[in-house]
This record gives structure tokens, C-alpha cells and sequence, in this order.
């Protein structure tokens, strides 16, 4: 199969075969330079040169499960725990937006400390002071729970599935189950939220044709958002001694995706910045509009350990700001104006 066919069925179709993805995920040299040239040819006639930032606040370091690749894993007795008061969040919501962000994320470990009403008085107090979007990254709850929290004012939802291939979702996630996941990502979509989903590429036992049916996955549920990052070995983690994920593979399925769904969001994340210094650079460059910088103080910053290494944990939420602005700028692109709601969504909610 040539790489040209295959992009322009993309554009053309917004829809490929799971071999043709794999055809993607394979190129090299002359055909991954025109795969990243086409995705950001789409990104560009889709959703504009404008990047729009999020404020990541993190806003606890508990949670009740244990999966093998992440440093808040319930069985890692090293992390450092804490757990932010709710008027400590909605101050750090209200300097996020005097530093021009316009939407927060609210993101913490499975953590049942913070109950329904606890959530929503967050949510309530966070909109009563300061006129921003707001994304919950909080995992798995009840039906019941999602629609409070939308009632509540919450706008987006980001829940990655990890994995589409079952065997290793439940070997990395004991106690969890698949079909939950899924079924908690159609809750939201059902409900109303801008979802978000996405997935770790070079998991342990991670095949091409498993990312293939991660991207197919994407696709069918349908985001407005997604998020895909590289695998980074935690040293208290079953996993300490594995590969990290590729870059390569994330900047293609950053642009495969991108083809697939023209006009989601798509972020340049931070795992992909900490592999290599330019990654967030090339994510953009190959298909993101999206950078999601924590505004959160540094003695929280340090504490979020999700995997080593991560970096600006030690820079302040204001030199931060700068210091993405000027990349973006370096680019050709400029900050996004507003909340940046996902076209996608705002398309399907007008048709």
C-alpha cells in the first residue's frame, strides 16, 4: 500500500483499516515526513494555528488502585500523598485564569475521599468566582455521580482506556475491568460532556497492531479530545526496568488521529516533552492544538509523581506560562483566545 493512497483515503474519508494504520505507524524517512506534513496540513484547516492552553491542577496524590505503571499506584508506600483543601483549588483556579487560562483541569488519583457533594461544591465554587471550562480527570465513578458533576457545572471529562487489547488492561490493572471503563466513557459521552480519551503507547506487550485498535478505538467512541503519551518506567512500579515508550510512535498516532478526527483536540503532552526536549515542539508540529501546563505550587508539583523525570515541576506556574507562550510563538502559532471547546463537539452539538 503507498503512503500517499492512504492519506489521501484519510482526508478524503476521515477513516482508515486497521492495516492501513499500521501502514502509517510504519512509515519512515520520506513517508513519515509527509504523514506529519498532512496532519498538520488538517490541524490547520480544522482548528486554526491557535494553541489553547490548560491549567492542570492536581489536586490530590491518593488512589484506591494499583496499576503497574503509575507512581500513585495504592501499593508504591514511597509516594507522597496529599490531598488539597477545596478553597486552596478554587484559589489556584481563580490565578490560573488571572494568568489567561480559560479552562481548568481538575486531575487526581481514584481518590473517594473527594465525595459527589465534596466535587460538586468545587465545581460550584470554582464557576461562582471565575468564568472558566472545566475538565474533570477523576477516573471511574457511578452514573449518578457524572451527571451531579455535569449538573454541577463540569464541561469536559478526560479518562484515557490505556489499552484496547483486554489481556494487558486487566495485567496492569488488577482489579479493574475493561468493559467498566468503556462503559464510564459512553456515561459521559451520553451525559453530555466534551470527552476526552486516549492511551499509552509502549506498554509491556504493546503490539502495532494493539495501537492500530487503540487509534480504531478513539475513533469509535468518538472524542473531542485525546490524549496519547509514551510509556515512562516509574522505579517503584512492577514495571521499573522496562522500555519507555517511543516518541515516534506517539508523534505518529498524534497524526494518524488527527486524520481520522479533524477537528478534535488533540494535546502535545508533557510525557512526550520529558522523553525529548523538543517533543511537545513536534506535537504540535504533527498535529496537536493543545498544551496543558500545572499551575499548581511547587510543593504539589513534586509530589505528582506519575512517572520520574516529568518536566517544569520545578519552574513556577507563571514562568511556566511564558515560557510555553514563547514556544508556541517559535511555531508560527499563537495562544488560543477563550475556552477553546473542541470544534468536534461543537459540531455534533449543532447538527
Amino acid at each position: 500500500m503507498k503512503i500517499k493512497n492512504i492519506l489521501e483515503k484519510a482526508c478524503a474519508k476521515n477513516n482508515l483499516t486497521k492495516d492501513e494504520i499500521k501502514v502509517l505507524l510504519e512509515a519512515e524517512d520520506e513517508d513519515k515526513d509527509l504523514l506529519f506534513k498532512t496532519a498538520d496540513r488538517v490541524r490547520k484547516e480544522n482548528v486554526g494555528d491557535e494553541v489553547f492552553l490548560r491549567g492542570l491542577i492536581e489536586f490530590s496524590s491518593y488512589c484506591k488502585n494499583d496499576c503497574f505503571y503509575c507512581g500513585l499506584r495504592r501499593s508504591n508506600s514511597q509516594a507522597q500523598r496529599y490531598r488539597m483543601q477545596e478553597d486552596e483549588i478554587v484559589e489556584v483556579a481563580k490565578r490560573a485564569y488571572q494568568m489567561g487560562y480559560h479552562t481548568v483541569v481538575l486531575q487526581s488519583g481514584e481518590d473517594m475521599f473527594y465525595t459527589k457533594d465534596r466535587v460538586c461544591s468545587i465545581i460550584k465554587k470554582i464557576k461562582e468566582n471565575v468564568d472558566v471550562a472545566i475538565t474533570l480527570s477523576i477516573g471511574e465513578r457511578s452514573y449518578d455521580e457524572y451527571k451531579a458533576f455535569k449538573d454541577a457545572g463540569a464541561d469536559r471529562f478526560l479518562m484515557r482506556f490505556e489499552t484496547s487489547n483486554e489481556k494487558l488492561y486487566k495485567q496492569y490493572h488488577p482489579g479493574m475491568s475493561f468493559e467498566k471503563r468503556i462503559e464510564c466513557l459512553k456515561w459521559l459521552k451520553n451525559l453530555g460532556y466534551e470527552l476526552g480519551t486516549g492511551f499509552l503507547i509502549g506498554l509491556p506487550g504493546q503490539t502495532i497492531d494493539d495501537l492500530a485498535q487503540d487509534i480504531l478505538l478513539v475513533k469509535e467512541l468518538d472524542a473531542d479530545m485525546i490524549g496519547i503519551g509514551p510509556f515512562i518506567p516509574h522505579p517503584q512500579t512492577p514495571l521499573k526496568d522496562e522500555k519507555e515508550g517511543s516518541v515516534d510512535l506517539t508523534l505518529k498516532s498524534i497524526a494518524i488521529l488527527r486524520l481520522l478526527i479533524p477537528d478534535a483536540n488533540i494535546p502535545a503532552t508533557t510525557a512526550l516533552g520529558t522523553l525529548d526536549p523538543l517533543g511537545r515542539q513536534k506535537g504540535l508540529m504533527c498535529g496537536a492544538n493543545i498544551v496543558m501546563p500545572n499551575v499548581n505550587d511547587l510543593k504539589y508539583k513534586l509530589k505528582y509523581e506519575l512517572y520520574p523525570g516529568k518536566i517544569c515541576i520545578n519552574e513556577d506556574a507563571t514562568r511556566c506560562r511564558g515560557c510555553i507562550e514563547s514556544i508556541i510563538v517559535s511555531l508560527g502559532r499563537k495562544v488560543g483566545k477563550g475556552k477553546g471547546q473542541s470544534r468536534h463537539y461543537k459540531r455534533k452539538a449543532a447538527s
